[in-house]
């Protein structure tokens, strides 16, 4: 760092010091003008980032730091320029609209910087100089921003294979997962946790998955099923595997997908009374209870 950028960015710290508030207002000003740059925050969450911001700033130029490591490496400002990336992009605004933002206090602060009466040179020099610091703030507050966005997808996307992946409790210590769409590896994975958990909390002795809604088993859809039925029986319970049509059994037989030790049954109901049969609670193989209402057949287990 040249003698004379030490001295300029120390004068632009005084100028920031003196004029930190004046600059924080006409930044949140600027952004209110242009509605693009502040849509969905209001004016109340603009001050707040523009002074934290601003501080953040003044202290990072007045740092050791190299100017163009001030941005990435100054904690204070790389958490500062994070946080405000973050609550726009939970607030909904554009990656490129929160980015601009921040460019947008260029201007504001050559504005301040104008008024110290800097000399010309000084002052195409400070261009220069909040160039570098604030496009490299700009290009951070769009990467953050991306990334943040990419975990929210993630997570909402989670949240959704959860929801679309429940665990019913259908007798004491039998469970079941009704299946309904494709089952690829990340659902999969979420079916095998979200059914390991709630055997531990149901202290359930038969899971019974059900795969009517799965429109094709292929060797991948097979494979996964047969994990979950081993990390089942991992926890001490057993699995039976109902749904099974005619065109996904000849499927099976023609990939040659070996399903002899997985207790299987062509319906739930069939399914049901195998499990109710495997708890041992009723030895007559009749299902009494809450689920057989007055006047309702009764369920029978599989021979």
């Amino acid at each position: 760092m040249s003698v004379t950028e030490s001295a300029l960015r120390e004068r632009l710290c005084e100028v920031l010091v003196r004029r930190g508030d004046e600059i924080a207002d006409r930044w949140v000003r600027q952004q209110v003008e242009r509605v693009s740059l502040s849509e969905g925050l209001a004016q109340e969450d603009l001050h707040e980032e523009a002074d934290a911001l601003v501080a953040a700033l003044r202290r990072g130029m007045a740092s050791e730091l190299p100017t163009d490591r001030v941005v990435a490496s100054h904690q204070e400002l790389r958490e500062a320029v994070v946080d405000m990336s973050m609550r726009r992009a939970r607030a909904g605004s554009s990656p490129t609209a929160t980015s601009l933002s921040v460019l947008a206090l260029k201007d504001v602060l050559l504005e301040a910087a104008q008024q110290e009466s800097l000399a010309a040179d000084d002052m195409l020099a400070a261009a220069l100089l909040l160039n570098r610091l604030l496009d490299a703030a700009g290009a951070l507050c769009f990467e953050t921003y991306v990334e943040g966005r990419e975990e929210i997808i993630r997570r909402q996307s989670r949240q959704l294979l959860e929801v679309s992946t429940p665990v019913v409790r259908l007798w004491r210590h039998v469970l079941a997962v009704p299946l309904v769409g494709t089952l690829d590896t990340a659902r999969s994975q979420v079916v095998m946790e979200t059914l390991l958990e709630a055997i531990q909390q149901h202290e359930a002795t038969v899971a019974i998955i059900d795969i009517t809604g799965v429109p094709t088993v292929d060797t991948s859809v097979a494979q996964h099923l047969m994990q979950t039925v081993q990390a089942v029986r991992m926890m001490g319970a057993d699995c039976v595997i109902s749904g099974i049509r005619p065109a996904i059994a000849q499927t099976i037989v023609q990939l040659g997908i070996d399903l002899s030790d997985i207790l299987t049954r062509a319906n739930l109901a069939d399914a049901l009374a195998t499990a109710v049969r495997l708890t041992g609670e009723d030895g007559t193989g009749t299902v009494s209870g809450p689920l057989a209402a007055p006047g309702a057949p009764e369920v029978r287990a599989a021979p």
